[in-house]
């Protein structure tokens, strides 16, 4: 259950960051170069939940498990 749960929080956080990351695309439309939206969403929060959310599913994904008895992701 805890391996369901922690799956779905880091597919959560990823929604959220790319959200995120995505909508800023829009600053490209207002004269930002890519290199300056680039270090614009490296200096927002709310952008590294996408990295956290892809680290924390590849973790859940990538463990072993053989030793739960449970459902399988």
């Amino acid at each position: 259950m805890e391996r369901i749960f922690f799956f779905l929080l880091g597919f959560g956080l990823m929604v959220v960051g790319f959200t995120y990351i995505i909508t800023y695309l829009n600053l490209l439309s207002f004269g930002y170069s890519f290199v300056e939206y680039l270090l614009f969403i490296s200096k927002r929060l709310e952008c590294y939940f996408a990295l956290i959310g892809f680290i924390i599913t590849s973790i859940i994904i990538l463990t072993d498990r053989r030793d739960y008895h449970g459902l399988y992701l």
